[in-house]
């Protein structure tokens, strides 16, 4: 059985939950914006009492991959409820010498030490800002793609264990590694 399946998922009161039990999806708006979700057709979604129910439609079929949805769908339930409430964010810093990032309108524009600048262009729904001291934090109502744009940021210049250099998310901890020693 699953855990994380198992609980409802409690709706505030300044979300809208649109569900469509027919073509298996639900739409959840909210201050930050809309979502949608197409869940797996071995899944049951239902609302009770002001919260989302999830389960499986045939119990006597419970098979790993089954639960392996229930959970999924719970949590990407929640997720979204998360999301158009309160919205998610990703904060990464630009580590080099002469490196920075520009906001250039809908693109961001980075020099990450290349003989051109990158401009990346987020998704729809994704918003990016660049702090005063270099700082780019990226947000938005959709988790996985505020989390992808800000992989996408990163995939630039990873950071590299020797100088340390790269673009890295706030609280990311990289192992330095020792250089070259000359013997004496």
């Amino acid at each position: 059985m699953s855990r994380i399946g198992k609980k409802p998922v409690s709706v505030p009161s300044s979300v809208n939950i649109d569900l469509n039990e027919s073509n298996r999806r639900i739409k959840v708006s909210g201050p930050k914006g809309d979502l949608t979700y197409d869940w797996h057709p071995v899944i049951d979604v239902r609302s009770e009492d002001g919260s989302i129910v999830c389960s499986i439609k045939d119990t006597a079929s419970s098979d790993k991959v089954s639960r392996a949805h229930w959970g999924t769908t719970r949590s990407r339930i929640q997720n979204m409820v998360i999301g158009v409430t309160e919205g998610y964010s990703k904060r990464l810093k630009i580590v080099g010498v002469g490196w920075n990032a520009k906001d250039q309108g809908r693109q961001i524009r980075l020099n990450v030490g290349y003989c051109h600048p990158v401009d990346l262009t987020p998704p729809n729904g994704v918003e990016f800002n660049i702090e005063q001291n270099g700082d780019i934090i990226v947000s938005g109502p959709d988790k996985h793609q505020v989390g992808q744009f800000a992989a996408n940021i990163r995939d630039q210049r990873r950071p590299e264990p020797y100088n340390g250099k790269g673009i890295m998310y706030h609280d990311e901890v990289i192992i330095r590694k020792q250089g070259k020693v000359f013997g004496s």
